[in-house]
């Protein structure tokens, strides 16, 4: 198979981090890309340990010059970008009551505006090639979740943004799909629970109950989600929404 190059923002950490490592141990090259590309090093060190191809890049994916000069980098440095996985996002949790203005447009600024940004600066690659695979990171917060309501909004909106790209970039060879994560363990839940007062292991027991199959989530169960949207053989999967949540969800 050709040689292809990923690009996965986001990846300094968490599930990010488990998506480039598994990409690269896939056989692509990589891009790591993240707020502060100093951050993306243990990504970085996973990789080329393993003998894979990378590089780190630090970004913003909510600035259009910032995107623009990104991926301009990484065709330069790797080769033109056909895989792409919008994982970048932050949280900024609060009831409605609470919740200001900027809580609400950051959180969109970072999950929506970063997803179409990277999305549309990378597709003239994907197109010209032939060959593209999209995945956004959603989540099951998009069914509603109390005190995210600016979180929910931006993953359910991933998720329409996630069906209208598979319909406007199929015919030329460009799949995307979404994965959605119940909850799983990184630093992020483990903030989400110092945000309520329960110490994490209690989080995530309580968590765990809720599931069917009675445990947690890992950053490893989502990158192999991952790495079978953007598999080459998966070219006939795509507009999909995939919950990885350890049981179905209403």
């Amino acid at each position: 198979m050709t040689q292809r190059t990923a690009i996965v923002t986001g990846a300094a950490r968490g599930i990010g981090a488990a998506v480039a490592q598994r990409l690269a141990s896939d056989g692509l090259q990589v891009a790591v890309i993240d707020l502060d590309e100093s951050a993306c090093a243990s990504t970085v060190e996973a990789i080329t340990s393993a003998g894979g191809k990378t590089i780190a890049v630090g970004a913003d994916v909510s600035d259009e010059e910032s995107v623009k000069k990104a991926v301009q980098r990484v065709a330069d440095e790797l080769g033109a970008p056909t895989v792409l996985i919008n994982n970048a996002g932050i949280l900024r949790d609060n009831l409605l009551f609470k919740m200001s203005v900027d809580d609400w447009d950051m959180v969109m600024g970072v999950h929506l505006r970063g997803s179409f940004l990277m999305a549309r600066e990378t597709q003239s690659h994907m197109t010209k090639e032939g060959f593209g695979r999209i995945v956004n990171l959603s989540s099951s917060s998009a069914l509603g979740n109390r005190g995210q309501a600016n979180y929910s909004a931006a993953k359910a909106g991933l998720q329409g943004f996630t069906k209208t790209l598979a319909i406007e970039l199929g015919k030329f060879g460009v799949t995307c799909n979404a994965i959605a994560p119940g909850f799983i363990a990184t630093d992020m839940t483990a903030a989400t629970a110092e945000r309520v007062g329960v110490p994490f292991d209690d989080f995530m027991k309580g968590a765990a109950d809720a599931t069917a199959v009675k445990k947690v989530g890992r950053p490893d169960d989502i990158a192999n989600a991952a790495s079978f949207f953007c598999d080459e053989r998966s070219g006939y999967v795509s507009g999909q929404v995939l919950y990885v949540a350890g049981g179905p969800l209403n």
